[in-house]
């Protein structure tokens, strides 16, 4: 499987000559979910969810599908009846030729003032690669690449450190690093890598590695 890193929190995989894209949103590039068979989104926020990119997607591509969690599912399914497909936690399915399972339910705390909306992550062909969306979800299932939220407002470089521990990967990728300087990648990389245990790389926008 061929793993294409998008800017922030967007993924591309690539597999058998299908293309299935994870959370193109408003930080992405305009063209990242262009040519994709299958498209996952993981909550509702701007960063991950787009409706422009994924019209454009859609009308690319008239076999291409949507699968998402039902608050985003109610927003597109009028503008694209019969191909977004609601999913939730425990749920498993396939996309394109990617077996999919479904983890989590809530989006990270980001603070107490502030309602949480739900979140979902993705687990696919059986851990190959787990993308969490906007939490920390542990899934009950061993992981070999993990895209790693390294930088947000509600989250800070312990609880990454500890999430890495926790989820044990072989590799561990970042995403959701728009806001992250490079002043500061350095440190992020240095820390994480020292203390998470586990491979820990950074691909920039536009790379890709084999997984």
């Amino acid at each position: 499987m061929k793993l294409t890193k998008k800017s922030h929190a967007c993924v591309r995989l690539d597999k058998e000559g299908q293309t299935l894209v994870i959370d193109p949103g408003g930080f992405s590039e305009e063209d990242a979910a262009l040519g994709a068979d299958a498209i996952l989104i993981t909550h509702e926020h701007p960063d991950h969810f787009d409706e422009f990119r994924l019209r454009a997607a859609m009308e690319n591509n008239p076999a291409a599908r949507i699968w998402t969690l039902r608050s985003v599912a109610e927003r597109i399914t009028a503008a694209f009846p019969g191909r977004v497909h609601t999913v939730g936690h425990g749920d498993t399915f396939t996309a394109a030729g990617f077996d999919v399972q479904v983890h989590g339910e809530l989006h990270a705390v980001i603070h107490p003032d502030i309602p949480r909306i739900t979140n979902v992550g993705y687990l696919v062909d059986g851990g190959k690669v787990f993308h969490p969306g906007d939490a920390l979800t542990v899934p009950a299932h061993p992981v070999e690449t993990l895209m790693l939220p390294v930088m947000a407002p509600w989250n800070k470089i312990s609880e990454v450190i500890d999430y890495v521990r926790e989820v044990r990967p072989r590799r561990a990728y970042d995403v959701h690093d728009a806001l992250l300087t490079d002043l500061a990648r350095p440190i992020y990389d240095r820390q994480i890598g020292a203390l998470g245990g586990t491979d820990h790389q950074r691909l920039t926008p536009g790379a890709s590695a084999e997984v």
